[in-house]
């Protein structure tokens, strides 16, 4: 199976667990909850096929537990630091030795711009102010290889100290030009950068945008 096969599995099975979860949470009635239970679990199921080492009932455990229970696309954020020279910040992640922007999961009780700081500080050891947002991102939009829908927004972020200190997360941290990014470059940011140098350079924030003539759209909530 290849990678785009597998990442459309996962984000069919996410959209179900998405699905059962919201139906667990508003539905009163108790076989929409049964029918509601077995569709978490035909998640779970293919889920367990698509990756291949767990089994579909560990799976369903984890689509049970936070964070993997909720009904709306998971927010990430990221940090775009630039020196003087024009060049970006650059973190080599712990996990799989890929180059990214400092980032993660928002969390609930702050807002996007302090989570952006807090990932920041956790990754780099370092403190900044946050003056505008570079970009929104759609994760599937954009070869994301995340197991659940992903929306990533991009901040630029003013450090007075440029000094990083990676953490624990983190194997190295540097600067970047354009035209010297370090390889391996992590998928999920690879066609992010280049936009975020052009949002940065032109003061421009990107977006995904999209016309409702090409959507698919539903009718049962339309008057007759």
């Amino acid at each position: 199976m290849n990678a785009e096969t597998k990442q459309a599995l996962y984000l069919i099975a996410d959209e179900m667990r998405g699905m059962a979860s919201l139906t667990d949470r508003f539905e009163e009635s108790v076989y929409a909850k049964e029918r509601a239970h077995k569709l978490m679990k035909l998640a779970a199921k293919l889920a367990a096929l698509v990756d291949g080492d767990l089994p579909s009932a560990e799976v369903e455990a984890i689509f049970d537990k936070r964070p993997w229970f909720h009904v709306s696309p998971i927010i990430g954020v990221d940090a775009a630091v630039f020196n003087e020279k024009g060049e970006l910040l650059l973190m080599q992640r712990a996990d799989n030795a890929t180059w990214a922007m400092p980032g993660g999961l928002a969390e609930i009780g702050q807002s996007l711009a302090e989570s952006c700081l807090r990932e920041l500080w956790e990754e780099v050891g370092m403190r900044g102010r946050v003056v505008r947002p570079l970009g929104i991102f759609d994760g599937p939009k954009w070869g994301s290889r995340s197991p659940v829908h992903l929306i990533n927004k991009v901040f630029q972020v003013e450090c007075d100290d440029l000094t990083p200190h990676p953490g624990i997360e983190a194997l190295d941290a540097k600067f970047f030009a354009r035209d010297a990014l370090p390889e391996p470059m992590n998928q999920n940011h690879s066609g992010r950068v280049p936009i975020v140098f052009d949002m940065w350079t032109t003061g421009g924030c990107y977006l995904d945008l999209t016309d409702s003539a090409q959507m698919e759209l539903d009718n049962h909530q339309r008057p007759d």
